[in-house]
């Protein structure tokens, strides 16, 4: 099994990264393979509504975003991680989420997703919520912890100092891994749900 976690902050190994690294280890016990990308300090431009991903199956932006693309499709589980600006995520993470998951023609069913947010105080519910949003859209079920998935620290490595925030990434973590395992176990079963035909409605034709 395999979880892809991006970073959002610009900030290699600050606060975000603790919670990233802190995560990995639980993956790394239970024999789940991960792979963290560190996309916050990328030029990485927003969707211009173009279309072209459409025809070519890939942004016409030719980044990270779709470098990322083949890595998503392969993985069980996507964490989405940011540190709170005007709480916000950050937007280089918003634009490479934009358009990650807009472009990239992938199945996310039943693919488990997951949050994290680092801030010093505040607007961390905000964003995590905002972040939330992705995974719901996409047919994605969102594992959840013992508490919001966030950790607090100002400077970088102040994370670290964080019991509970550091507790609540290895409870996320394991019920990551729980619920990849059960939902690989309902495929082999059961299938994946039956999907009709999308219906999309527009209120001014």
């Amino acid at each position: 099994m395999k979880v892809l976690m991006i970073n959002g902050s610009p900030h290699k190994e600050g606060n975000t990264y603790i919670a990233l690294r802190e995560m990995e280890k639980i993956f790394r016990e239970e024999g789940v393979e991960s792979e963290i990308l560190h996309i916050g300090n990328m030029d990485i431009r927003g969707c211009i509504a173009c279309g072209s991903c459409m025809k070519n199956g890939k942004c016409v932006f030719d980044d990270i975003v779709n470098e990322a693309a083949p890595k998503f499709a392969e993985c069980d589980g996507f964490v989405a991680a940011s540190p709170v600006y005007y709480a916000s995520a950050n937007a280089t993470l918003i634009a490479f989420l934009d358009r990650l998951f807009y472009s990239a023609h992938v199945d996310k069913t039943m693919k488990v997703g997951a949050s994290v947010v680092a801030a010093r105080r505040g607007g961390l519910s905000a964003t995590f919520d905002e972040l939330n949003k992705y995974f719901t859209i996409a047919g994605m079920p969102i594992a959840s912890s013992q508490y919001w998935n966030s950790i607090h620290g100002r400077v970088a490595g102040e994370a670290a100092q964080d019991g509970e925030g550091l507790q609540t990434m290895r409870t996320l973590a394991r019920n990551m891994v729980f619920l990849m395992k059960s939902i690989a176990l309902g495929k082999e079963k059961f299938g994946l749900p039956e999907k009709e035909e999308f219906c999309r409605t527009n209120f001014i034709r």
